[in-house]
């Protein structure tokens, strides 16, 4: 049959036609875009960024009592740099990019949320408390981290419990 009068429409202009004016209705649509929701941060990572803060803050401890206790400064040096190696350690498990400051902040150990002590407020309790802290939270961390962070993190509680008692025989 023939159509009679007029412009002929054919199947690809309507079929065309048809999928243009559903773009433009999808693209032209009234209710607002959800905005993308952020990824949420890996845990692991989250948790070695807060184990990485805890650390700086007890090798800045160990600095600021070797600064205030030159007596005792050949004593707690090896302290600090088992602190250091620590924190080396765990620094090398932190993907690329995930350094601090890029997560929402994570519960700081007690000592670390207080303003940090004067210098010459540091002393080897301090430190001794510090360790014991330090120690006691690791058991909670090695049940929600990787088997090699818990391995990592059993190592760094061990050698933390040690020191407390290694602590008691250095005096202020």
């Amino acid at each position: 049959m023939r159509h009679s009068g007029g412009p002929r429409v054919t199947r690809r202009v309507l079929l065309g036609s048809a999928a243009a004016a559903g773009l433009a209705a999808a693209g032209c649509s009234s209710a607002p875009r959800k905005p993308a929701v952020p990824a949420a941060p890996d845990p692991q990572t989250v948790l070695l960024t807060s184990l990485i803060a805890g650390k700086e803050h007890l090798v800045s401890l160990y600095g600021q009592a070797i600064a205030a206790l030159p007596a005792r400064a050949a004593a707690l040096e090896p302290f600090r740099q088992r602190h250091a190696a620590h924190l080396q350690a765990l620094r090398a498990l932190l993907p690329a990019g995930g350094g601090a400051g890029t997560f929402p902040a994570s519960p700081a150990p007690p000592a670390a949320s207080a303003a940090p002590p004067s210098p010459s407020a540091v002393s080897v309790e301090m430190l001794r408390d510090a360790e014991r802290r330090a120690a006691s939270a690791r058991p909670a961390q090695m049940a929600t981290a990787s088997p090699a962070l818990s391995q990592l993190l059993a190592s760094i509680g061990a050698c933390e419990a040690v020191h407390v008692v290694a602590l008691g025989r250095v005096r202020d």
